[in-house]
């Protein structure tokens, strides 16, 4: 299955005030942080995709857009955030070394397959020449 990512999920529960137009702020936190979003829990409104939202952590505050929302429990519920605007550290963690030591990881992966995928070919390939093997 393709990741469809853009940048690798860190887990990490921060405290985080969500803010809706029109609302008082409610309390939440992260489950789930990336350089561009994050999966919140702790949600007790029913949050609508495609609605823009503020979040505030410590002094930091930015706007995002909900991208999706689950109910995973009575009276809880999950949404995924996505970044409106690039922000310097918006959750204070350096998550730039983590994203491209996992990118760094899945080439090597990635080699390791086409590496092992390319030995099994020939040697189907040396079998069906040679007769050797069957």
């Amino acid at each position: 299955m393709a990741e469809r990512r853009a940048h690798r999920r860190s887990r990490m529960v921060l405290p985080i005030k969500v803010s809706l137009p029109g609302t008082p702020h409610l309390l939440a936190h992260t489950i789930d942080i990336s350089i561009s979003g994050a999966r919140i829990g702790g949600l007790r409104e029913q949050l609508q995709p495609g609605k823009i939202i503020s979040l505030q952590r410590t002094s930091q505050r930015a706007k995002f857009r909900i991208v999706w929302v689950r109910q995973v429990g009575p009276g809880e519920i999950h949404a995924g955030v996505e970044a409106v605007d690039s922000h310097n550290n918006f959750w204070g963690i350096d998550l730039s070394q983590a994203d491209a030591d996992a990118k760094k990881g899945t080439e090597v992966l990635m080699e390791l397959l086409k590496s092992s995928k390319a030995r099994a070919v020939a040697a189907v390939q040396f079998e069906a020449t040679t007769g050797v093997g069957k």
